[in-house]
């Protein structure tokens, strides 16, 4: 793995850091690091929640890597399974990942955070797409910002216009909450922490209920639901741990979940 990528972990929380001075900009080679890292997230079992952040605290990421550009890198190169950042498109990913933006998130940082499941930002962090001045587009944000915001919004900050700082992310409900920089990671950690106590089929079929079903209309949501199509969603529904949430309410006392 990269040395700009570093992973470690606390019971059932996985962290991954970028930290790549000076703007924790990505190249292909970082990229697939990170997809590296949150593939490992994905596979091992007894993860429940990442969180990813940046190391510093100026630069959240900066995005694509314009002087590896410069010396050849194409837009379209190899940036892993995850697609680049490592986890934006990274398949069968049925656990939450938190966003702790520490800072300036820039292009594919802003694409980042975008796909984050829960985001917390810090105070000063700023959020900016400016692609459509370098003659690019965000592939992803262009795809995610009008399906998270009114498509004016999106539009002013797809084509580069508009910075959002971490007030205005709150506000367009871009991000959970804003907190001091020096709490950042306290309010990331708290939030893995309620994540991790969820039942974890529980928190997949939610994921994965999003995905298959945002774009639908009530009705063909419910038709789908109902279809027996969405794994996760049967797999919870015949688990153990659906006979242990009640029974640990009766019983009062903490549920123990087996993810089966």
């Amino acid at each position: 793995m990269a040395e700009a990528v570093h992973t470690t972990r606390d019971g059932a929380v996985f962290e991954v850091l970028l930290d790549r001075p000076k703007a924790n900009a990505i190249d292909a080679a970082t990229s697939r690091a990170m997809s590296d890292a949150f593939v490992e997230f994905r596979d091992d079992p007894d993860l429940r929640v990442a969180i990813f952040t940046g190391g510093g605290e100026r630069f959240f990421s900066a995005g694509w890597d314009l002087a590896a550009a410069a010396d050849g890198e194409e837009y379209e190169a190899d940036y892993g399974e995850g697609g680049f950042g490592g986890f934006v498109e990274l398949a069968d990913l049925e656990k939450p990942v938190i966003a702790a933006v520490n800072g300036l998130a820039v292009g594919g940082g802003f694409e980042i955070a975008m796909a984050a499941d829960l985001v917390v930002a810090a105070d000063h962090a700023l959020f900016w797409l400016p692609e459509s001045g370098l003659g690019i587009i965000p592939d992803a944000g262009a795809i995610r910002l009008p399906r998270l915001l009114p498509r004016v919004i999106a539009n002013e900050i797809l084509f580069g216009e508009r910075k959002l700082t971490a007030a205005d992310a709150l506000h367009l409900g871009l991000v959970n909450r804003v907190v001091p920089a020096d709490q950042l990671m306290t309010a990331a950690r708290g939030l893995a922490e309620t994540v991790a106590k969820a039942a974890p089929l529980s928190v997949a079929a939610i994921l994965e209920i999003g995905r298959r079903t945002g774009h639908l209309a009530l009705d063909e949501a419910f038709a789908v639901l109902r279809s027996g199509t969405i794994d996760s969603y049967e797999a919870m529904l015949a688990s153990q741990d659906a006979a242990e949430g009640p029974a640990a309410f009766a019983e009062k006392r903490d549920p123990i979940w087996k993810g089966r």
